[in-house]
């Protein structure tokens, strides 16, 4: 459906554009629309259906709920059009699946802007009723008695007339309503003008009514109507009225039968949580009348079901409305995560999709039939939107705003926040819920405790208001289970505030002290591990840390607990668009350094030496967290074969006897290995204890020397205690170094090995154990090896990565294979490539061990100085090949 969109039309005196109101697809919903309105009519259809039964369930009100501004009157209007002819429909939302049944569809606004009241709602009904051409002597009756009773001397044709309900439906519905009041008069031979004496009529019906008489028989079938012509006709009377209308149509004959539509839209105007009259009203209509069809719009969820709400309203709970109940499993029916379509009549209307936006700014405003918004400027109001229709409205308003002044619209002026959206989002709130809307919109994510701490409050009642606002939505399996439209969080956060409470630069400064302190407290008061909470927490205290410049306070122990587990998960906020890569503040360096650390996994050593070379320099961290930094740094450094760096660094930290003193001096005993010096290596070794992880340095000791099976029994050892520990990290690179170890003498037993180490690794991102892994398959299969391709590819990842460490093992793990096969010429090339490595003079070793797997002689004095006496170590290593052999059936 286009229309002429009138603001648009009067915001230029370009006489040669064309301003339509677009109206963007919603075939979900009106899919949805056609199958419950077809499951109605087959329920009122059925033979046992009656329309009196007041006690049996209610499934005739779908409600679409959501944001302001998100199109949800579009939708109804479009929606009363596809329902009143097949001509109005889009093409692309096919054919329903009823065929024959009449609907006769009726929109109402209950906006206060409107005006409507109860009385209109009511006979704006009666009046589209009028169409059938039939009068309703129960229901017109009494409302004769109550209009003279409430309004007297205000005729009810000309109240019609002055509302509008007379020129839309014309004047059909007086004259019928006369015509029965006519004919009842007539069959119980009351004389005079029955205009003048409704009392009389009334009170002659009610009597003919107890009396059973033949005269009226017509309307005796309808048990309730005695009842209600006694009752007082007022406006509570009314609303238990359309109760007549109800019976008067299940009383039309087969060829004229005709199922109502009423759209009711704005129905956040209706009321609130606390005032509830005018809801209440409405909400006895649609009980009353099970055989019309309801489709509510609004910004929140109807309430109906819960059974909170007994006494307030006439009709609730989930067995009144199961359509409107929340699905099993808890998971609120009022939510952006809610299931599709089958699961309830509770439809959250959703977002534009990207496509979608596209269009409705590009047929939105047009000239010579071409987009007048450029292909640039849309895109970047789409990315803006989050696909919310009313910012796509704003944004055209401001290109032909900018239009006006003379200036051509271009991309850039688009990257802009509009006030009116708070306004928008603020309307229906009350002081408190605004005061946790502000707040929350600090956090990425929030539940009630979080919310209501963030915003100061000793309740959580506001919090638990807000949640149930479109706005909110809800993820049932996250962290945090809640979380604002991207939109409107960053509107609030961002746009110029003009409501009467905004809050002051203070106000905010308070509130984001308040949201890092509420977030320090959820983690530090949680009992036992938890690195989701950990993770989560430190993700957002992070950005809050960094966008406000504050303190580090309880981010310097969560970055300790998120170093100690080695799991390295994502988590550095995303980058400030208008900060430069400058470290101003503590916190900015705190994330580049845990961000540097994350990264480490998936970028080149180089990089991150560079960048934790960065934070040590800027010199704002505590010192304890300063020696964090050196120390990886120093960890970089010695995988880019900088040793010398590296035992710089590793000694500063040791000297420092801070929490990573056994950490470094580990750093320590690695080089010293590295350097080829294992006597000081595993001396070093045998201080360091579970912190220095001290077992799995003797087994990096023992097994450059052949003794495997030491080895795989201290690697057994450090698992164990990292499982004790807790350290999943740990863990898993204890159990893959075995893997690779066993690898080498049991390739059987390396198998069981390998998967185990597998299972360890799942959800962590360890780069260097990962690449350890894989060179023990390659060591299981040495000697049976299908081809190289394999090992190509992986000595390709592994120098992106820039771990020496890792390709140094690659290539003895090459050497083993070709030894096994008798290759000397291509062990030599290892060989080759093993020296290349060790040009700084580390890792000569390796150079070693090729030559005693293969019996080559070694071509000079080696520097390596063994634990061991150099012969015992060829003979160890040589034996390993003799027994792959021996193995495969391939001895020499």
């Amino acid at each position: 459906m286009a229309g002429r969109d009138l603001r648009a039309l009067f915001s230029t005196n370009d006489r040669q554009l064309e301003a339509a109101e677009a109206f963007t697809n919603r075939q979900a919903q009106w899919e949805l629309v056609a199958a419950t309105l077809a499951e109605h009519l087959r329920h009122v259809a059925e033979p046992g259906f009656d329309v009196e039964d007041l006690e049996r369930p209610r499934n005739n009100v779908i409600v679409f709920h959501g944001v302001g501004g998100i199109g949800k009157t579009t939708l109804s209007r479009k929606l009363e059009a596809a329902l009143a002819g097949a001509d109005q429909r889009p093409a692309q939302w096919g054919e329903p699946a009823w065929s024959g049944e009449r609907i006769l569809p009726v929109h109402l606004d209950l906006s206060r802007s409107a005006g409507s009241s109860f009385e209109d709602l009511v006979l704006t009904i009666r009046a589209v009723l009028a169409e059938l051409g039939r009068p309703m002597p129960a229901f017109d009756i009494a409302l004769r008695r109550y209009w003279e009773q409430q309004h007297p001397g205000e005729s009810l044709e000309e109240y019609l007339s002055r509302g509008g309900l007379a020129a839309k439906f014309g004047k059909a519905m007086p004259q019928q309503m006369q015509s029965a009041l006519s004919d009842v008069a007539q069959a119980l031979l009351l004389p005079g003008t029955v205009g003048s004496a409704v009392g009389a009529l009334t009170g002659s019906l009610v009597r003919a009514l107890r009396e059973r008489r033949q005269t009226v028989r017509a309307l005796a079938g309808c048990a309730r109507l005695e009842a209600l012509l006694e009752a007082e006709p007022d406006l509570d009377a009314l609303s238990f009225y359309p109760h007549l209308l109800a019976w008067e149509l299940a009383q039309l004959p087969a060829d004229k039968k005709t199922v109502p539509v009423v759209l009711l839209d704005t129905f956040e105007d209706v009321g609130d949580r606390t005032h509830r009259d005018l809801e209440r009203l409405i909400q006895r209509v649609v009980w009353l009348m099970p055989n019309v069809f309801f489709i509510v719009t609004g910004r929140s969820r109807l309430q109906w079901a819960d059974p909170g709400l007994q006494g307030q309203l006439d009709y609730t709970g989930p067995a009144a409305w199961p359509g409107l109940a929340s699905p099993a499993g808890g998971i609120p029916a009022a939510r952006a995560a809610r299931p599709a379509a089958g699961h309830g009549r509770q439809v959250l209307v959703g977002d534009f999709s990207p496509e979608d936006c596209d269009d409705h700014l590009a047929r939105r405003l047009t000239r010579d039939g071409q987009p007048l918004i450029s292909d640039g400027i849309r895109q970047v109001i789409i990315d803006r939107s989050h696909g919310l229709p009313l910012y796509l409205d704003l944004a055209v308003m401001r290109f032909l705003e900018l239009r006006r002044t003379g200036h051509t619209p271009v991309p850039a002026d688009f990257d802009h926040d509009f006030p009116a959206l708070i306004a928008r989002t603020l309307s229906d709130l009350t002081p408190n819920e605004r005061h946790v809307l502000r707040s929350v919109a600090l956090l990425d994510s929030f539940d009630l405790a979080l919310a209501t701490e963030a915003a100061g409050l000793q309740h959580e009642a506001p919090a638990m208001r807000l949640i149930e606002r479109p706005f909110v939505r809800e993820n049932p399996f996250g962290l945090w289970p809640y979380h604002l439209h991207g939109l409107i969080r960053s509107t609030i956060r961002s746009a110029d505030d003009h409501a009467d409470d905004r809050w002051s630069a203070r106000d905010w400064e308070q509130a984001v002290a308040r949201a890092l302190a509420a977030l320090g407290t959820q983690w530090q008061d949680h009992t036992g591990r938890d690195r989701i909470l950990l993770v989560g927490c430190l993700r957002q205290g992070l950005a809050l840390a960094r966008d406000f410049r504050l303190d580090l306070d309880w981010l310097t122990d969560a970055a300790w607990s998120y170093v100690g587990d080695s799991v390295w998960e994502p988590i550095a906020p995303p980058a400030l668009p208008d900060r430069g890569a400058a470290l101003e503040t503590p916190a900015d360096a705190l994330v580049e350094l845990l961000a540097a650390l994350a990264r480490r996994q998936h970028e080149h050593r180089s990089i991150t030496a560079s960048r934790l070379a960065a934070v040590t320099r800027s010199g704002l961290l505590p010192t304890d967290v300063h020696e964090m930094a050196v120390y990886y740094l120093a960890k970089a450094q010695r995988d880019l074969g900088d040793s010398a760096g590296s035992r710089a660094g590793m000694q500063l930290v040791a000297d420092g006897d801070g929490r990573l003193a056994p950490a470094a001096r580990r750093g320590l005993a690695h080089l010293a290995r590295l350097a080829g010096d294992f006597p000081t290596a595993l001396n070093t070794a045998r201080t360091l204890g579970w912190a220095g992880r001290q077992h799995r340095i003797e087994g990096d000791i023992l097994w450059p020397h052949g003794d495997m099976h030491r080895a795989a029994d201290a690697y057994a050892t450090a698992r164990d205690q990292a499982e004790h520990h807790g350290v999943a990290g740990e863990r898993a690179t204890s159990q893959a170094q075995r893997a690779l170890v066993l690898a080498f003498t049991d390739p059987d037993r390396a198998d069981d090995e390998l998967h185990l180490a597998e299972q360890y690794l799942t959800g962590l991102d360890l780069r260097a154990t990962a690449f350890t892994l894989r060179i023990a398959a390659l060591v299981r299969d040495a000697g049976a090896l299908p081809g190289l391709d394999i090992a190509r590819a992986l000595r390709a990842e592994i120098r992106d990565a820039g771990i020496t460490a890792a390709e140094a093992v690659l290539e003895l793990a090459l050497a083993f294979h070709h030894a096994i096969a008798g290759e000397q010429d291509k062990v030599r090339a290892v060989i080759d490539r093993l020296n290349a490595l060790a040009r700084t003079g580390d890792y000569i070793y390796y150079a070693d061990i090729a030559r005693y797997m293969a019996g080559l002689p070694l071509p000079a004095p080696s520097s390596t100085i063994w634990c061991d006496d150099p012969d015992s170590v060829r003979s160890r290593w040589h034996q390993v090949v003799q027994d792959r052999r021996t193995r495969l059936g391939t001895a020499h």
